[in-house]
């Protein structure tokens, strides 16, 4: 196997024709290679920049750009923030670049970097007659590791996974999670000719075997969000992140979560000591009450349990809406907990 430039290709501006000038540096393409092109090449051509006007902030600009990008913010630290674009992908900065770029622009992701890539991947068939599969790359960072390395926000004609789950290792060990990431072992192979600084965006990994899908879903099978997310929430915005819902899906065992998020607020805040008791019936919303009628020590250490819960249960991936019913000196019935999945 081995890992090709793409050498002499232009500085790409939009309506750039990219097909054109990669087939143009490249006519040895054959069958089989994969081509592999900077993420930041293909948004240029397609016209996916900010522009920063004379004597803006180019950080403030950027900050408002990352703000149109994001759907989620997942955890941040001063200026700094990883966040879910709309693409999927949690990456810092909404994978807004200001690098390899004139100081006027800033570039964002392509718009669909999959269809970008099948676009790509078409038009150089029909130029050059080959049948190659295409991979756009970006930069990202990786969760509790220093370093970046470049991966697949696009694909075309490969398989961004490749599955090895129920196939038994040389030891006799079924297999029973290994998928291996393809496009992204690729995206980073293909790197180590572009490099950051070389000016080169394009590269072709020739001589891997592979077969291209019976369906092409591009690099959707690498997004992984919902309950397969297990770190949805940065600790500095889990609280912040939390918001009362006004419509909610019941969803089944909301009182074994109300159960084992009371357990975690009890042992985390010993110093606010109450006996409580809660129920329902499988609708979604469970009662919470003292045994006697509440006083304000008591409705005031049941308070920062109830906070506790209910971030517990929201980092738990349950959508909650609390109302209090009972007063000091009144009911024991202190309040109501509605638990669910958000409506719609």
């Amino acid at each position: 196997m081995s890992v090709h430039p793409v050498v002499g290709l232009p500085e790409f501006s939009p309506g750039d024709d990219l097909a054109a000038a990669v087939a143009g540096a490249s006519p040895w393409l054959a069958d089989g290679d994969i081509v592999v092109v900077t993420s930041k090449v293909v948004s240029k051509v397609e016209g996916r920049l900010v522009p920063v006007a004379p004597g803006e902030d180019r950080e403030a600009a950027r900050q408002r750009a990352i703000d149109g990008e994001t759907v989620r913010v997942v955890a941040r630290r001063g200026p700094l923030r990883i966040v879910e674009t709309r693409h999927g992908w949690v990456v810092a900065a909404a994978g807004i670049d200001a690098s390899n770029v004139a100081g006027d622009a800033l570039v964002l992701l392509p718009e669909d970097a999959d269809a970008s890539a099948r676009a790509l991947r078409s038009r150089l068939r029909e130029l050059l007659g080959v049948c190659v599969a295409v991979i756009v790359s970006d930069t990202f960072g990786r969760t509790w590791r220093d370093g970046l390395t470049d991966v697949a926000v696009g694909s075309a004609g490969i398989p961004a996974l490749v599955d090895h789950r129920g196939a038994v290792d040389r030891h006799g060990n079924r297999l029973e999670t290994t998928q291996i990431a393809l496009v992204d072992e690729l995206a980073a192979a293909a790197d180590l000719v572009k490099g950051k600084l070389a000016g080169i965006p394009v590269a072709v990994v020739r001589g891997l075997p592979f077969d291209p899908p019976a369906e092409d879903l591009g690099t959707r099978p690498l997004v992984r969000l919902g309950p397969g997310d297990l770190f949805p929430y940065g600790s500095r915005d889990l609280v912040a992140t939390r918001a009362p819902a006004h419509d909610l899906v019941s969803r089944p065992g909301e009182l074994e979560a109300v159960a084992t998020a009371f357990r975690v607020a009890t042992a985390a805040l010993p110093e606010f000591p109450v006996v409580l008791r809660y129920g329902g019936e499988g609708d979604g919303v469970v009662d919470v009450h003292l045994p006697e009628r509440a006083t304000t020590t008591t409705a005031l250490n049941l308070g920062a349990l109830v906070g506790a819960v209910i971030v517990q249960l929201h980092a738990e991936g349950w959508t909650t809406r609390w109302e209090p019913v009972g007063s000091p000196g009144g009911t024991s019935l202190v309040g109501r907990l509605w638990l669910g999945s958000p409506a719609g």
